[in-house]
């Protein structure tokens, strides 16, 4: 598993969001900075802390220029009852066969429970105007991803 760094471009990808709608990253790049955020299974409980998190954010995001996709592999339908059942109002997508997930290095092995299995590591990336990664996100916990989240971008865009 060979994440992506700071730097590189980001990986572009077109994908089915929970309405099973295609999204194209390259529709945003120039306008938005892009916060893509992978997890592994809608509706679990770290997952949901997680996109709440999100969610109570998104006002500050908005502000500081910045959209969110949440990308998992679950099917668009599963993805459409974690939107609705946690009033989710940012975007999910639906990467089955985690393509996007290989592409952007989340994808490989994990452990849990003393078993081995592949799987998406939690791990997420802003995208710059430029279409460039200008931060990994690979230090927090799911209660205060929203938080660190915003404290970069807060700082990057005061400098």
């Amino acid at each position: 598993m060979k994440t992506i760094t700071v730097g590189e471009t980001a990986p572009l990808f077109t994908l089915l969001d929970e309405n099973s709608d295609k999204v194209a990253l390259a529709d945003y790049i120039g306008k938005k900075q892009v916060l893509v955020y992978f997890y592994p299974k809608a509706m679990t409980p770290g997952c949901t802390v997680q996109a709440q998190g999100l969610r109570d954010s998104k006002s500050e995001l908005e502000q500081l220029n910045t959209i969110v996709f949440g990308i998992s592999p679950d099917e668009p339908k599963k993805l459409i009852k974690f939107c609705q059942r946690d009033a989710l109002n940012f975007t999910l997508l639906s990467d089955v066969d985690h393509s996007v997930a290989d592409a952007f290095g989340v994808w490989g092995l994990k452990k849990f429970m003393g078993k081995e299995y592949d799987g998406i590591h939690r791990l997420s990336f802003l995208i710059g105007l430029n279409g460039k990664i200008s931060h990994v996100f690979n230090k927090f916990k799911t209660k205060n991803h929203h938080e660190v989240v915003l404290d970069v971008l807060t700082l990057t865009t005061k400098n």
